[in-house]
């Protein structure tokens, strides 16, 4: 069975994560799920949509959910070539900054994505 990954189906920045994951899962390791979809309210009940908005979620094969920055190493360990990444998550000190820095990006993450836009259409019309 799969994990199942529960994202922001309306956020470009969450869009463009699920598809980075995606290129690098291992076949069959991650099924994705965007929050708004009725399925998530029947399959993942105790899943609300708050919570699903604010960060993340990840529902391994044995039901256990990690929202946010606990759910990374978790996903990292699903990737080809990328389990190594669950190990920076162990070193003393990232525990404390990655809620951070997830929460500051989580939180922005709309209008980062309008800056990341901005950036590429900018980059892409000065080569044209």
């Amino acid at each position: 069975m799969a994990a199942t990954l529960i994202y922001d189906g309306d956020c470009p920045m969450c869009l463009g994560a699920v598809d980075w994951v995606r290129r690098r899962a291992r076949e069959g390791a991650v099924d994705y799920m965007p929050c708004q979809t009725p399925e998530r309210a029947e399959k993942f009940p105790g899943i609300s949509t708050e919570q699903c908005m604010e960060a993340m979620q990840l529902v391994l094969d044995d039901g256990t959910v990690h929202a946010g920055d606990r759910a990374l190493p978790h996903l990292f360990l699903l990737m080809r070539r990328w389990r190594w990444m669950a190990l920076f998550f162990r070193i003393p000190g990232v525990s404390l900054l990655a809620p951070l820095a997830y929460g500051f990006v989580a939180k922005h993450r709309r209008v980062i994505s309008i800056l990341v836009a901005r950036k590429h259409t900018c980059a892409k019309s000065a080569q044209d």
